[in-house]
């Protein structure tokens, strides 16, 4: 299996994201440097992370993400 690509995002909280749909897992890196794994996250939340509603992806994960999924640190 090949690691989903990482697309960078345009916040002060996150770096970057890559998503893979076939597992439905979800990679977030963070500004600071850390790297979490979102578990069972559905295509369209993860799509509306990199290009959010809101035109933030910082608030969106908050909002979205954050308390919404099982995860664990890389």
């Amino acid at each position: 299996m090949t690691a989903a690509p990482w697309r960078i995002v345009s916040s002060s909280l996150i770096r970057a994201v890559a998503y893979d749909e076939a597992s439905r897992e979800l990679r977030v890196r963070f500004s600071s440097g850390s790297v979490y794994r979102y578990l069972a996250v559905p295509p369209d939340v993860a799509a509306d992370l990199v290009d959010p509603p809101s035109g933030s992806s910082g608030r969106y994960f908050n909002d979205h993400v954050r308390d919404a999924f099982d995860f664990d640190e890389e």
